[in-house]
Formats: C-alpha cells, sequence, structure tokens
C-alpha cells in the first residue's frame, strides 16, 4: 500500500481500490477481534478519549499536578503513621511529610490549591497510643 495516488483519479476510488486489493489479497483476514463489536461504541467519549484508551491499554498513569500528588502522598503518610510498628516509626513518618508540605507552602507547587497544612505530629502520636493500647 505504498504506491502513490495516480494524478486525476479521486481520493476515495484510489483508496477503496487499495481496501478490495487488500481484501483479496487476504490481508485483513487474521485481524484481531473481526467479526465482534467495537467496544464503548455507544458511550460519549471526550476530547482525551484516545489519550486515556492508550494509557489504560499499556498500563500507565496519568502523572498528577505536583500539588495534588503532596496532597495523595499526605493522606498516604498519614496512613503510614497510624499503621506504624512504633511511636517513633509514626512521629518520622510524619515529621517526613511534613517537611514536605512546608516546603510546598513557602515555594509553592504548580497546580489546583493546596489546601493543607502540616499535620499535628503530637495529635497523631496520641491517636497511634489509644489505637495500639486496645491491641
Amino acid at each position: 500500500m505504498s504506491e502513490r495516488k495516480p494524478v486525476g483519479m479521486p481520493f476515495e476510488s484510489w483508496i477503496d481500490r487499495q481496501i478490495r486489493e487488500a481484501e483479496e489479497r487476504g490481508e485483513f483476514d487474521d485481524l484481531p477481534g473481526k467479526g465482534k463489536p467495537l467496544p464503548n461504541l455507544d458511550r460519549h467519549l471526550d476530547d482525551m478519549w484516545w489519550i486515556k484508551q492508550k494509557v489504560q491499554s499499556e498500563g500507565l498513569s496519568m502523572p498528577l499536578p505536583p500539588t495534588l500528588a503532596l496532597r495523595k502522598d499526605a493522606e498516604r503518610a498519614l496512613a503510614e503513621a497510624h499503621g506504624a510498628r512504633s511511636e517513633t516509626e509514626a512521629r518520622r513518618i510524619v515529621t517526613e511529610i511534613n517537611e514536605r508540605i512546608r516546603e510546598a507552602i513557602r515555594t509553592g507547587l504548580s497546580g489546583p490549591p493546596l489546601n493543607l497544612m502540616p499535620f499535628d505530629a503530637e495529635e497523631i502520636v496520641a491517636e497511634w497510643r489509644r489505637a495500639n493500647r486496645k491491641r
């Protein structure tokens, strides 16, 4: 299908001929999904549908804006602190995420508003103590 369209021939005729000849040669016989409906034909697609589909099919994830990534990291750190093996570990986790939060507040990050303040380490450690006293 690398030949060029002859001058004066309409594109539609030339394309139809290329497809017909490829069908006659059997080039479409072993395509995956042959005879099956196309997925999601009835679903409304936004302008970025093809990018989202490619990301999903490749098993990738879209990077978050830095402020949202920090919020997600803060939630994860809070959960890790509550599930820490020791009070010292819980305090270390909170201290590390608080340093990142303070740095982001001081320097600013791109993305939506951060809407995040450093955690009260003493309160989280107290919660950890209460939860681990019951065990």
